[in-house]
């Protein structure tokens, strides 16, 4: 049985590189393609494909954003991470948003083929330069946490996002990527169908819950977290 596969990466080259190289396996149907994590979910919601093969950073809804509004929409459909990033932080918040399995672009032709045989089988797949930098961070802890640096000054030390990311909504998260991308409140409202006040409303929570105070500091904490791909 052929596994059924969307691509979902916003650089057309990546994602007809991945599509060529797919296409050869026996087993691998190419159902759909999407540049952006809004157009993901919608493909998921209406292909149901087997597996979404998802980039981590892209504009207007990230990678982790997208994975976790498709697990908890569309039963059954998997998600690959696809990403530039080492990173622990991007791999531990994939993971917490349901993604089954994480492979570095730089080795995406060789290592895909893998993460979605294991998707297929229900298990869970990390490249080996992704599980290498997961357990030294697991080990970086014990190595120092006394006296360390505050922990709002470490950026993703941690592994995963900051108590103050995962306090927020879903819809606070998207609201705040989009002002980190420079949306007005106008702009945002018509890209997530919400009245414009709605968008002023989220604004002012963010700024309260996150205990900030403009847009610029809005924007450095978004990019920090990694909600926006602007610091690649």
């Amino acid at each position: 049985m052929s596994v059924r596969v969307l691509l979902v990466d916003d650089h057309e080259l990546m994602r007809e590189g991945l599509r060529s190289i797919l296409e050869r396996e026996g087993d691998v149907q190419i159902v759909g393609e999407a540049a952006t994590g809004r157009d993901a979910v919608e493909l998921a919601r209406s292909l149901r494909p087997d597996v979404v093969v998802m980039d981590v950073a892209m504009k207007d809804l990230n990678g982790i954003e997208a994975t976790r509004q498709i697990r908890s929409e569309c039963k059954g459909v998997e998600v690959v991470a696809l990403s530039s990033h080492a990173d622990p932080r991007y791999v531990a918040a994939m993971l917490q948003a349901g993604a089954c399995g994480y492979v570095l672009k730089t080795n995406a032709y060789d290592e895909l083929r893998r993460a979605l045989r294991a998707a297929r089988r229900g298990q869970k797949y990390l490249a080996p330069d992704v599980t290498g930098s997961v357990i030294e961070n697991a080990l970086r802890p014990s190595e120092g946490s006394e006296g360390s640096e505050g922990s709002e000054g470490s950026e993703g030390s941690e592994g995963m996002a900051s108590p103050r990311l995962q306090a927020l909504a879903p819809r606070e998260r998207e609201v705040l990527q989009l002002i980190a991308e420079g949306l007005s409140s106008p702009e945002i409202a018509r890209r997530l169908h919400l009245a414009t006040t709605t968008v002023e409303t989220h604004r002012r929570n963010l700024m309260t819950k996150l205990d900030l105070h403009s847009v610029a500091e809005l924007t450095k904490f978004a990019i920090r977290e990694g909600l926006t791909p602007l610091d690649e």
